[in-house]
């Protein structure tokens, strides 16, 4: 099967699109993601997100990860997951994703890490 190349427009099960712009020598992400979702009232805006991936040349699925900037949100989500492409040529990233959010007291942090996973597919 072919390998799988980041770069591209992704969107997971919940609509949140991630759009993967820059890939370097180092093997360096940049993008941007737009949630679907919140757990804030505060209005939704694209944030900037940066991380890195395995050098892909002995591997077909290999790992990488990025982490958010939440640009309306006082918290930051780290996404780290492999890629696969089927034997169609469909692309998907299996992701878990850490969200840490700012709690004012120390007390609180029992409460400021939540856990997930998302499955991105390749729109374009």
């Amino acid at each position: 099967s072919p390998q799988c190349d980041l770069q591209g427009l992704w969107r997971n099960e919940l609509g949140s699109n991630v759009a993967l712009l820059a890939l370097n020598v180092v093997w360096t992400l940049l993008g941007f993601y737009h949630t679907a979702v919140t757990a804030t009232n505060k209005q939704i805006l694209v944030s900037p997100l940066q991380g890195a991936q395995q050098h892909p040349s002995a591997k077909r699925h290999f790992a990488f990860g990025f982490t958010v900037q939440w640009q309306f949100s006082d918290s930051t989500t780290a996404f780290v997951g492999q890629c696969f492409v089927d034997r169609h040529g469909k692309k998907t990233l299996e992701t878990t994703w850490l969200l840490q959010e700012e709690v004012p007291f120390h007390r609180d942090t029992w409460k400021a890490t939540r856990v997930g996973t998302a499955i991105f597919t390749c729109i374009k």
